[in-house]
């Protein structure tokens, strides 16, 4: 069993790399067999969809799969072979990160068929799991909309894999390490920490928790 996270976030080490490194590990706990890897995107060198479409061409060597050579190439063919995937972003404007929208692009795109009454083109089912991170409150993330913001992006991981994915909020996220050093007045420092402290331990807890069941849910669609 594969698992492979995405870190859609240019920062290592902070709210984002956290909750997907506690998420591989209760992939881990679940069964130690269990294979994990993270991919931090903003280390590779790649766009998002160049419309070329040879993964369309009747005939073609890379028909139903993105064929474009950049840094993205020898990850999606990790990605169209494992067993799970779990994607992590901050919100930036409401939505992932350009480096995760342009990853799923490619991952998503070539597992589309045009073929009339054919739908998924993907090897297998798999699971997923989506974790968002950022800085507004859950009740401001509703009020501004953006679970259905987010949704479109969700759908397609349903459409393509045959499973919708697991969704995991870390909300009002301890941003700075010393938030004296930016012009950041709008945040209450104080109450920032507090919820650092309370919260996030929680969130991880939670991501962890997500990490296990998608190893039983792989399990059951795939019994030894």
């Amino acid at each position: 069993m594969k698992i492979i996270a995405l870190n859609g976030s240019p920062r290592k080490g902070w709210n984002t790399h956290q909750m997907l490194e506690a998420f591989l590990e209760g992939a881990r706990a679940a069964d130690a067999g269990t294979e994990t890897e993270l991919v931090h995107l903003f280390d590779l060198s790649y766009t998002g969809c160049r419309s070329c479409f040879a993964c369309k061409r009747k005939g073609g060597p890379s028909y139903g799969r993105c064929a474009y050579p950049d840094g993205a190439r020898e990850l999606l063919a990790a990605l169209a072979a494992a067993d799970g995937i779990v994607c992590g972003s901050p919100i930036y404007f409401h939505d992932i990160t350009a480096q995760l929208r342009g990853l799923l692009e490619r991952l998503f795109f070539p597992f589309h068929s045009f073929r009339a009454g054919e739908t998924t083109l993907a090897p297998k089912p798999l699971r997923s799991a989506m974790i968002y991170t950022m800085n507004v409150t859950e009740e401001e993330m509703r009020a501004a909309g953006y679970p259905q913001n987010l949704a479109t992006t969700e759908g397609y991981f349903s459409y393509t894999f045959g499973h919708p994915p697991a969704l995991l909020y870390a909300c009002d996220t301890w941003e700075f390490s010393d938030y004296s050093l930016y012009e950041a007045s709008i945040w209450d420092e104080a109450a920032k920490w507090r919820r650092r402290q309370e919260q996030f331990p929680r969130d991880l807890a939670a991501a962890r928790a997500a990490g296990m069941e998608m190893v039983r849910a792989i399990s059951i669609d795939h019994p030894a």
